[in-house]
């Protein structure tokens, strides 16, 4: 091992209540995109290491199914506490490894610790049924068991959050899971193990394994002791792990990628779309699914429109976000992200799109920043408004009637979120109901309530996450059916 690398930190997977290197030696490199500085190691794991946090799950959900839900969720709400005894530390090491302003990140932490009390919450309240029988003295009982073994594939975005998002639900449930955090950002996840230790969940229940996807990933995906693989990344990360399932029939949730449109519709309070629109591009430095990543203006009210939108997205301050207390945005998280949306705008320019403002990198230390960006002349069937930019851009398209706008808006192979500003009843309910997409946001930014219900049409995914039917992903229904006797009880 070289000698930077063995000054850096350097974090263990945790497998069957176990803090572990991985036996290949090999190690995983960590980078902050604030500064493209290496900041730690992780363990690469193995096929048989992989395979080992699985069977070591497989046989403590034996047990931990026949905990009762009540004392399964009290380890939810110690989880809980104890995220918040930590917030700060967790706060640091989020915007260290993955580039999050100090608002969002504190929210994305403090979200954590309430979802977790939401979903140990609910160990009361989910529930079965019971059906009329059109058989004399029997009784029809619909319950619902757990599946088995969890995989949890998490993303880089939202490192801490999709945790418990996956988690939170699985272990309640009568799961237990094993966890792979994105090799982009998995020193929270493993950090985060700590406290899984601490509270003294019994040990196989919750094991994280770091390493790549084509290893990690590819065993979670295959293996037949994992009963439900619970991904949240691209659309062909997706498609690999449901083909995977496939062969051994295991259940996918897959939240995959958005193209989210806004309809700004001529009657729309302006001012208000402007900032919301704002809102749900730029949140997460323009790396979230639910982002607006593409707008529908009305041809009367578009000059206004993207004369206060450029001013907005222009006055954004961009900046090292651990330093700079008031940077508004910070980097994305790489390299190939940064040259990717850099790639994808300099096309759009060459197609005949106009940029009012930004549209280039913004050189700050060795991190990987671009400027927010708004871009306008752009058609419908052009890349930068077809696929997922996953960076601070806003391509902008005209329209003239209501038919035109949701047309365009549906015309995507994604179907996360959408949203439209209109001081119209009539046009907002229309357009929730003509809308393809999961969620539809009327007069407010993207984002997503933890009682409500996270799910994607199309490319989007499959299942959902969130509330009673999130939780309800990671249930079998069992249907009993009980045949009474009368003339055989006992008197």
């Amino acid at each position: 091992m070289s000698e930077t690398l063995t000054k850096l930190k350097h974090y263990k997977m945790y497998i069957n209540g176990e803090f572990k290197d991985s036996t290949s030696g090999k190690l995983l490199t960590v980078i902050n995109p604030s500064t493209g500085e290496q900041i730690s190691t992780v363990p690469s794991a193995t096929r048989e290491e992989t395979q080992e946090a699985i069977d070591d799950a497989y046989e403590a959900q034996k047990t931990w199914k026949m905990v009762p839900a009540a004392t399964r969720g009290q380890y939810l709400h110690d989880l809980a506490t104890e995220i918040r005894n930590q917030k700060d530390h967790l706060v640091a090491l989020l915007q260290e490894e993955q580039g999050k302003i100090k608002s969002l990140a504190t929210t994305e932490i403090m979200f954590s610790a309430d979802y977790f009390d939401y979903m140990g919450s609910a160990a009361r309240t989910y529930e079965g049924e019971i059906l009329q029988s059109d058989n004399a003295h029997e009784n029809i009982m619909i319950t619902k068991q757990p599946i088995g073994v969890a995989a949890g594939i998490l993303p880089w975005n939202f490192p801490f959050f999709l945790i418990a998002r996956k988690m939170g639900p699985a272990l309640v449930t009568g799961n237990t899971i094993v966890l792979k955090p994105s090799s982009d950002t998995p020193n929270l996840a493993l950090e985060f193990a700590k406290i899984v230790d601490k509270i003294g969940i019994p040990k196989g229940v919750v094991n994280f394994v770091s390493g790549p996807g084509s290893v990690v990933g590819d065993e979670l995906s295959h293996n037949k002791k994992i009963g439900i693989i619970s991904l949240t990344g691209s659309v062909g990360s997706g498609k690999r792990v449901m083909a995977a399932a496939a062969t051994h029939m295991a259940k996918v949730s897959l939240e995959l990628g958005g193209k989210a449109p806004a309809i700004v519709c001529s009657d729309a309070d302006i001012d208000l779309a402007v900032q919301s629109i704002i809102d749900s591009r730029v949140d997460n430095n323009g790396q979230l699914c639910n982002n607006c990543e593409r707008v529908y203006v009305q041809e009367d009210v578009a000059t206004e429109f993207i004369d206060k939108l450029t001013k907005k997205m222009a006055a954004i301050k961009v900046a090292n976000p651990i330093s700079d207390k008031n940077s508004g945005m910070g980097p994305l998280i790489n390299q190939a992200a940064l040259d990717k949306v850099d790639g994808m705008v300099k096309r759009a320019v060459e197609a005949g799109g106009k940029v009012t403002t930004g549209g280039h990198k913004i050189e700050i230390e060795k991190g990987f920043y671009y400027a927010p960006t708004v871009i306008v002349n752009v058609k419908q069937n052009s890349e930068i408004v077809q696929d997922e930019i996953f960076g601070p851009v806003l391509p902008i398209v005209t329209f003239k009637t209501l038919d035109d706008a949701i047309e365009m808006a549906n015309d995507s192979d994604f179907g996360l979120t959408s949203s439209i500003f209109t001081e119209n009843l009539d046009t907002a309910s229309r357009a929730a109901n003509e809308l393809e997409d999961g969620e539809t946001y009327i007069n407010r930014f993207n984002f997503e309530a933890m009682n409500g219900s996270h799910s994607g049409w199309k490319e989007s995914g499959i299942g959902g996450d969130d509330g009673r039917h999130g939780i309800e992903e990671f249930l079998n229904t069992h249907v009993i059916y009980l045949q009474g006797h009368p003339e055989k009880a006992q008197s």
